[in-house]
């Protein structure tokens, strides 16, 4: 008779067997890995069918399917917050409906019922909206994320086919997957992954996929890929393999306590001025991924440098007096006009 302490280790010894081989075994392979025989081993397979592992057989083949096998991890009611906010800020800020976070959500949530009733309660809720009607429905980027999250976590090539919005025109690569990033600005997700062609790392956005297929070539991730450091420098997903560029902005005293609230940017530096104003100061991969924030703060931040971003707000600025019909009088030529007109604007309580 089995012991069945011995029996119960083997079963566990088995499950890490196979999700470590997502192609399957025979059963006389998975026999020799365990040191038993293959009858052991049908025997065996019957019994995780019994405790709810989900097992394939194809011939003499057998194997755990991995977007069904449910792994159990334990969490404090800390820890449990922590991916409440985290779960507040997906709900927020992606657009698209999303099932398994909305899944995973609910599961944690009911987990969470008696040991904290009103975390569990928003997290029930944060699920809903998720998958509220008002969410973008893409079953394309559903199909295309788990597609992604299948060739990550096998470490196997995936064939896809992006659309590039300025030649509107979708070309086909060969990616091996190293990293998903969310990007709370654009509402979107990004893969970060060695692409055919060119041969090096480049960031694709999920949703200009169109289309993507697992192959059977694998591939492995350099030991020395860092996400953090090839996103060091980067405003949000934007990185470069060029020096970052210094950004300088001049914000308002009427909002320097707010800018002073929150850090921005790893690389960042406060300088206090006599007026209230405040100086900030950052090194950022691409200046221009920043425009939408900056664009935010309107009249109470002046950009100083780089050049090119300040012009960039320049012109934006000439087109939206000319838009709402506050350019009443010819701009003058004078190159020195814009700052000194962006400088009065600023001292202007």
């Amino acid at each position: 008779m089995e012991k069945i302490e011995g029996k119960a280790t083997r079963l566990e010894q088995m499950i890490y067997i196979l999700l470590a081989y997502p192609e399957g075994l025979t059963r006389a392979e998975i026999a020799r890995r365990l040191g038993v025989h293959r009858s052991t081993v049908a025997r065996y397979v019957h019994d995780l069918e019994q405790l709810g592992i989900p097992i394939w057989i194809d011939g003499q083949r057998v194997g755990i399917n991995s977007d069904a096998y449910q792994i159990k991890v334990g969490v404090t009611i800390h820890e449990a917050t922590a991916i409440h906010l985290a779960a507040r800020l997906m709900a927020t800020r992606m657009d698209e409906r999303n099932p398994h976070a909305a899944s995973a959500l609910r599961k944690l949530g009911h987990e969470l019922r008696i040991l904290a009733p009103h975390v569990s309660r928003h997290l029930l809720l944060s699920a809903e909206v998720i998958e509220a009607q008002a969410q973008r429905q893409d079953p394309v980027f559903i199909t295309i994320l788990e597609t992604l999250t299948r060739a990550w976590s096998q470490g196997r090539k995936v064939k896809v086919w992006h659309w590039h919005e300025k030649t509107n025109r979708v070309y086909e690569y060969l990616l091996s997957p190293y990293f998903l990033e969310p990007y709370a600005v654009g509402r979107t997700i990004h893969v970060i992954g060695f692409r055919e062609p060119p041969g090096a790392i480049r960031t694709l956005k999920v949703e200009r996929i169109r289309r993507a297929e697992i192959t059977a070539t694998p591939y492995t991730i350099p030991h020395d890929f860092d996400p953090r450091n090839l996103l060091r420098d980067a405003w949000g997903i934007w990185y470069t393999e060029e020096e970052p560029v210094e950004v300088i902005l001049r914000f308002h005293p009427r909002v320097a306590h707010r800018v002073k609230e929150t850090r921005w940017h790893p690389s960042e530096h406060l300088e206090e001025q006599p007026n209230g104003a405040l100086i900030w100061r950052a090194r950022v991969a691409e200046p221009q991924e920043m425009l939408p924030w900056i664009r935010g703060w309107g009249a109470d931040v002046e950009v100083l440098a780089p050049e090119e971003l300040r012009l960039t707000l320049i012109r934006e600025a000439k087109a939206l007096a000319r838009l709402y019909g506050v350019a009443s009088e010819p701009t003058p030529d004078d190159p020195d006009y814009d700052q000194k007109r962006f400088q009065q604007l600023f001292d202007t309580e």
